[in-house]
């Protein structure tokens, strides 16, 4: 904990962000320096709570209140020491992760939660200033090597924590570029890419091999893994996008988010991108109401969108929580997020957001989109207790301009051919990999991991998972393990 009356002497505070003028120019990261002092007391908000939730609000089971009153006493090494003993990389969590720990925790039961996530966010930062961060090589090796696919965060955690315990560990990714969704599928503007080239480099000397450019199933033989490897940890993500199968879904102008997205973040990288899809004098549409469509709405003000709209299938959520979403729980409420902010500011003053809309079709000329077609929804409680009944609003057709539509609707699991096919691993019905309680699929010595297992989620989640793929792989090949899951 923090002071004992501190979470009744001072306010949640929040994080410094820079000018919206100013960072819709560039794609540095939004947010400015916090002075330790005024964190130093968001640390000491941190109750005697007794039970802390926030732990089993956290994934990875982070020792929250151990670190928050670490920064409230001034003990930053020791915070660290901390937060990487069950994070591998508090750098990515810090800026991505929702913080479900501060759904969970006890203040926010009738006050604002305290600022977790920040305080995490610079208890890294400012170990990496101090260069507290290096390499831990493993002390002894096994002799066993590890094949993990897939650069996400789910794929570094695993890889790092079996390379700590002394096994050989060779990192496929199919892309040009190690980091997975985080290199490619984030924003610069929301976690810039020197915090994974640094972890590279770690990871590097600690003595993990990166192969990029790296197909499994496709240009590497999955029989390769099977000869080559005495374990295979599967962490490709769910990498499947949900598209729109709607008439003129074919009409050029309708790209997938993760399109989109990539294309800035390797111009934004220094590459040269043919023919790159922009938002730049368009009229663009975004279907999707998550983070992703977030993602999608703070590149198009940066790339200068005429216009935007962002749609969303379901309902608004509510400003507080509903009866049936109590705390500890995730709060499922209104969040407005930066992007949202940035485009309040650019697009005077209105909301760029709009519920309860289902496209029905998309029209053109000469084979480019020109408008999309939609339909208002309403949402009623099932007479039967389960979900919410979706109906047509009748007579609430309408169309809209649009010349850049993104789909950002989410993700719909792995992709079969190539690797998943090859290797035959279980699926269940939602194509995701199927594991037993060590993490193993159906085929011996084969494991899986991330999003790639429980399907698409959070961050933390896909740190979490690596870490305990790593842990069921070093009980697989050595009998036991010291990692921690």
């Amino acid at each position: 904990m923090g002071k004992i009356t501190g979470f009744m002497e001072y306010h949640r505070d929040h994080y410094p962000e820079r000018p919206v003028a100013d960072r819709v120019q560039d794609y540095k990261e939004i947010y400015t320096e916090f002075p330790v002092e005024r964190l130093r007391v968001q640390g000491a908000r941190c109750m005697d709570c007794g039970i802390p939730f926030c732990h089993q609000g956290c994934p990875l089971g982070n020792l929250i209140p151990d670190w928050n009153d670490l920064v409230y006493k001034n003990r930053w090494q020791e915070a660290i020491e901390r937060l990487h003993a069950t994070n591998n990389f508090p750098e990515f969590t810090g800026t991505l992760c929702p913080a479900p720990c501060e759904g969970s925790c006890v203040l926010g039961i009738n006050d604002k939660a305290v600022t977790i996530k920040y305080i995490e966010l610079n208890i890294i930062e400012r170990a990496f200033k101090e260069g507290w961060v290096q390499p831990q090589p493993p002390k002894k090796l096994s002799g066993k090597k590890v094949a993990v696919v897939g650069s996400g965060p789910a794929g570094l955690a695993c890889a790092q924590q079996l390379r700590r315990a002394g096994h050989e560990v060779t990192v496929f990714e199919r892309s040009d570029r190690i980091g997975g969704l985080l290199r490619y599928g984030i924003p610069d503007f929301k976690m810039e890419k020197r915090r994974i080239d640094f972890r590279i480099e770690q990871m590097k000397a600690e003595g993990v091999v990166f192969k990029t450019n790296a197909n499994i199933g496709v240009n590497v033989p999955v029989e390769d893994l099977k000869k080559n490897f005495d374990a295979v940890s599967l962490c490709g993500g769910a990498s499947q996008a949900r598209d729109l199968p709607v008439p003129g879904r074919e009409l050029k102008g309708t790209y997938l988010a993760v399109e989109f997205l990539a294309q800035e973040n390797k111009k934004n990288a220094g590459d040269s991108v043919a023919e790159q899809v922009t938002a730049k004098g368009k009229r663009v549409v975004i279907l999707g109401g998550g983070d992703t469509g977030a993602d999608c709405l703070g590149t198009s003000v940066r790339q200068g969108a005429k216009s935007i709209h962002q749609f969303e299938l379901l309902s608004r959520p509510p400003m507080d929580r509903a009866p049936n979403n109590p705390w500890p729980q995730w709060p499922a409420i209104f969040r407005t997020s930066p992007a949202h902010q940035e485009a309040l500011e650019v697009y005077g003053g209105q909301d760029v957001r709009d519920y309860c809309i289902m496209t029905k079709s998309l029209s053109g000329e000469g084979g480019v989109l020109k408008k999309l077609h939609a339909v208002r929804l309403e949402w009623t409680p099932n007479p039967n207790g389960g979900p919410p009944q979706m109906k047509e609003v009748p007579g609430s057709e309408f169309e809209i301009e649009c010349d850049l539509l993104l789909l950002a609707m989410g993700f719909t699991g792995s992709e079969k051919p190539g690797m998943i096919e090859q290797l035959g691993v279980q699926l269940d019905q939602r194509t995701n990999i199927v594991t037993d309680d060590n993490y193993m699929t159906n085929v011996p010595a084969v494991f899986a991991a991330g999003d790639q297992r429980r399907g698409q989620s959070l961050i933390v989640w896909a740190i979490a998972e690596g870490r305990k793929c790593a842990r069921g792989i070093d009980r697989f090949l050595m009998g036991e393990s010291e990692l921690a899951g």
